[in-house]
Formats: C-alpha cells, structure tokens, sequence
C-alpha cells in the first residue's frame, strides 16, 4: 500500500479540529492545553487503529463534552458514617453552597464600601457567627485546620517553654502525623505525665518547672480507653494553671459547639470555655458541619495573642472559607445534624421502599459519627441488605454509591443520603443489580 493509501492522512489536522463549534464551546470552561490534549489523544488513537480516521471528529465532540474541570467525583454516602473523611468529611448545607458561590466572585472581605477604603474586618461575619452560637467564648479566630490551630495556640502561648500533657492523649491525628511530632516543630517541649489509662492532679503538679508555659488538654476523639482510667478534668486544670500562672489549652477536635443529647460523652466548646480553658480547638468540618478550619474560640487577651502571632498571616483562610464557615453556623441544621437527628419513621419508609424496589431485606443497622467524633457510640437505624458482590458494582456505577460491607453483605444505609436523592439510588442499586446477575450468569 503506497504512502497515498495510507488511512493516517484522512486523520483530521489540528487545526480543523480547533475550528470545529463544539470546540469553541467548550473552551467556556476548559483549557486551551486540555482541549489540545483531547485532540491529540484521539488523532494518537487513529494513528494507532483504535479508531477510524472518520470518528476523530466524534471522538474529540464526545470526549469534550464528558471532560469535567475536576477530577473528583460525587458520592452518595451509604454507609452510615455522617462525617466520613474519605469523603470530604461533613457535606456542606445548602447555605454554605450559596455563600460559596457567592463568595467565589469579588467580594468586600477587606473593604469598608462606605468609605472604599481597607477595612480591618477580614472574617467578622464569621467570628461573629461562632459568638453568638459559643456564649461562653469572648472572641474566636479561624486558621486552615484543625491542626494548624493547634499549632498556633501551642507556639503561641509556649513561646518556646514546656507544655504538660497526660500520656492518656497522645494521639496520631490520622495519615500518620502525631501530636507530639507537630508541636515540637514549633520549639516547645512536650512534658509528658501519667500513664496511658490514668493521670492525676498531683501529676501535673508536680511536673511544673520554671519553664512550664501551658497545659494542654486533648480530648482522644478516635478512641476510647475504658476500665481502670482516670483523667483531669478542665475545671481542676485550671485550678492548677491558676495557681502557676500557665495557659490552659483545650484541644476537642470533633467541632460540637454546646451540648447534643445525642452524644452524652462528646464534649462541647461552651462547657469547656465555662470550666475554665483559656483557648478551645475543634475543626469546622467534623460535628460543626462546615467547611476545613481550625476553630479556636476563648478569651479576648488570649485570641488577641494569637492574632498578633506572625504564623496566624500563614494560616490564615481563604474567603471561600469564612463564607461558607458564617454561612453554616449561622444558617439552619446542616447535612451533619440532619443525620445526627434522623426522622425515624421518614428514613423506615425510605429504607422500606429501597428494600421492595431491590429486593432486598431491612435489617438494623448502627450509623456512625465518624471523623473522630464519638469513637464507639453507635447510632441505631436500618439498612438494606443486598449481595457483597454488589458493592464494587455500585462504586462503579453512575451516579456513584459507597456503601458499608460488613460480615458478607452489601449494607445500604440511607442515614446520610438526602431523600432527593432516592430516585437515584435506587435506579443505580437496581442497575448494579442487573450487571450482578450478568456477571452471574457469564459464569
């Protein structure tokens, strides 16, 4: 076959393919380099004989329209753990996707439009949410996580000095990062007390020095240590900071602002603030129900400190951040409390109707808080049992669906899927389903 016979010349020219108007389109919302590479991909496949040179054009249209700017993927969360953290931790309100959207334009986050001069107020709406849903706080600041307030408050208010800590709560944070490591990047030293199960006032007494600058309370949020134990509470701590002139920090991680009967032994920012803590850490994107932030809420002098701290420049959040954050504390329940607060009846009928529509069976099922928040304390509700096979099926699927295996069964918890959403789930559950038995029958 001469080089006039070769089918690669009726492979269409760049050039032809970027005047097409679907490509013109499409460069609304992708790049020109991401459109290039499509193009290039599917001239590379006709080249190849993966595709006729006749469907370059086609290819490059349908492959365009299915590109989306992002590589993450939406999940219905049917596992039953609320604030999952391979899945982003707590699902924002619909609020905070306002406010984000808002937000994502130009917007006066450090302007006075009265004057159009620099303002001062970066994130006061979000402090003043945080105030007024915390009494017992006298003012607030937000860094980017959890961590990162940690890290402030300990470099801050150590200054270098020793910090005290029960051996009872050292904990690894997750993805391997250990309390202890991340604040001795900070210069301060770690003086640890006790022993695993139990740690007394006389303890921390009498491992205060001359160099002792603060003791820190850190509440084990991802697990539990139960028998013979015993702990300090925040009120006599801060009997014994008193009496040595030391900073208390409190550090409870999972976000619960003030009380929740749900979860008895979860302790909450207010009470920690009326017992005595001169700072309180959580995260914003665990119980609290918003987007990633390192919450610290306390004393005026004491968050006026770690303002002035030049590391708070370096942690300092986005507007998307303070947007969505104002917008979830002061909006109304979230995703996060939702789940925490099920209508029962509402989620026995939804759970009955998957159940009929799959063919599965109802059985009960305890939900989780997950994120570190309450480790161990279930939360009763129901699922639908349906084949382990069915599981990878479903991640596969469209829309995508994660749901627990357990003891052999596919388990499909509808907990923390929006009854929105029911139509859906139950049209990929029934798709999976099919290919199951295909696959099946293959066999």
């Amino acid at each position: 076959m001469g080089n006039g016979d070769d089918p690669r010349r009726r492979i269409p020219r760049t050039d032809q393919l970027l005047a097409l108007p679907e490509v013109a389109a499409a460069r609304a919302r992708l790049s020109e380099t991401r459109i290039r590479a499509i193009i290039r991909g599917a001239q590379d496949d006709a080249r190849r004989g993966g595709i006729s040179p006749e469907e370059v054009t086609d290819t490059v249209v349908g492959t365009l329209a299915a590109t989306a700017t992002s590589t993450l993927t939406p999940v219905l969360n049917a596992t039953g753990v609320i604030v999952h953290t391979n899945l982003g931790r707590a699902p924002l309100s619909a609020p905070a996707r306002e406010a984000l959207t808002a937000a994502a334009g130009y917007v006066d986050v450090e302007l006075d439009l009265a004057t159009g001069l620099r303002s001062r107020t970066r994130g006061a709406g979000a402090r003043a949410a945080l105030l007024a849903a915390c009494p017992a706080a006298e003012d607030a600041l937000v860094v980017n996580n959890g961590a990162a307030a940690l890290l402030l408050a300990t470099t801050a208010l150590a200054d270098g000095g020793e910090i005290i800590i029960s051996r009872g709560e050292l904990i690894e944070i997750g993805a391997g990062f250990r309390l202890p490591e991340l604040i001795e990047t900070t210069g301060s030293r770690l003086r640890e007390i006790g022993a695993t199960n139990r740690t007394h006032p006389a303890d921390y007494v009498d491992a205060v020095t001359d160099r002792t600058r603060a003791l820190l309370k850190v509440h084990p949020s991802n697990f539990r240590v139960e028998g013979f134990t015993s702990s300090v509470d925040v009120p006599e701590l801060r009997r014994i900071a008193d009496e040595h002139d030391l900073a208390l920090i409190a550090d409870l991680g999972s976000g619960l602002l003030t009380p929740d009967p749900v979860l008895p032994d979860e302790p909450d920012i207010d009470a920690a603030l009326r017992a005595g803590a001169d700072v309180v850490i959580a995260s914003g994107d665990k119980l609290l129900g918003g987007p990633q932030a390192g919450i610290l809420l306390g004393r005026a002098e004491v968050i006026a400190r770690l303002k002035r701290h030049p590391l708070a420049r370096a942690l300092r959040v986005d507007k998307l951040t303070l947007a969505a954050l104002e917008a979830t504390v002061a909006g109304g329940p979230t995703p996060v409390q939702q789940a925490l607060h099920p209508d029962t009846e509402q989620i026995r009928r939804r759970t009955g109707a998957l159940a009929e529509a799959t063919g599965g069976r109802v059985v009960e099922h305890d939900g989780r808080v997950g994120g570190g928040g309450a480790p161990g304390h279930p939360l009763p509700g129901l699922a639908v049992e349906l084949p382990e096979a069915l599981a990878p099926l479903l991640r596969a699927g469209g829309p995508v669906v994660l749901a627990r295996v357990h003891q052999g069964a596919c388990l499909i918890d509808l907990r923390c899927v929006p009854p929105h959403e029911d139509d859906r789930l139950t049209a990929a559950v029934t798709t999976a389903l099919t290919k199951l038995t295909t696959l099946e029958e293959g066999n």
